[in-house]
């Protein structure tokens, strides 16, 4: 299994979250200080976010998007290509977390009009990454398919030990934590489906 951390990031990414932040707010009507108080994330960072001057952290992302009623894995997604219903791997970008270096990638085709998301995650050895918002005003599920390796799913005040071929499910309404507490990088696939009378797919991972 390759080692999460020295997976190489294309640089153009943050660039794309930049453009994710910006439009969402936009089409939403949203100030940035209307955004700043309904993520609890400063107007200042998400400024920064927009111009793709910070290399924000997997928390911080999370909650910007709770606070554009969306989900983490909508800002990763590559909006001005064309819509096509066959995903690639070339296609395919990874981000790496800056804080805690755990790697994700969407697999889902890229603007393909649908309420199921696809995920991967690297999540390096000893990673633990905590995620403090809970719903969104759209109802997202979530199951968690481990590859490799073994990882902590907390889900509000219950963690459940995973190991390789366990599926965990969940909807997206409290915190959520994911910890590798092993000495080896654990791998898994994320399935999410937003119920919603406009879609907007995607999920924390």
């Amino acid at each position: 299994m390759k080692d999460a951390v020295t997976v190489p990031i294309p640089e153009n990414i943050d660039t794309r979250i930049a453009s994710r932040v910006r439009g969402l707010r936009t089409e939403r009507r949203m100030t940035l200080e209307t955004l700043a108080s309904k993520s609890g994330v400063s107007r200042s960072m998400i400024s920064l976010v927009e111009r793709g001057e910070s290399s924000a952290t997997a928390v911080v992302l999370e909650k910007i998007a709770a606070g554009l009623n969306v989900s983490l894995a909508t800002l990763f997604e590559h909006s001005g290509g064309p819509v096509n219903p066959l995903s690639q791997p070339r296609d395919r970008t990874r981000w790496r977390d800056p804080q805690t270096g755990y790697v994700r990638r969407n697999i889902s085709p890229p603007n393909f009009p649908s309420p199921v998301q696809i995920v991967e995650v690297d999540l390096p050895a000893g990673t633990n990454v905590a995620y403090e918002s809970g719903a969104r005003e759209v109802n997202i599920h979530q199951q968690i398919w481990i590859q490799e390796g073994r990882v902590e799913v907390t889900v509000g005040h219950v963690t459940y030990s995973l190991s390789p071929d366990d599926c965990l499910a969940m909807q997206l309404n409290e915190p959520i934590a994911f910890h590798n507490r092993s000495r080896k990088a654990a791998r898994y696939i994320v399935v999410l489906a937003t119920q919603s009378s406009r879609i907007s797919a995607g999920g924390i991972a």
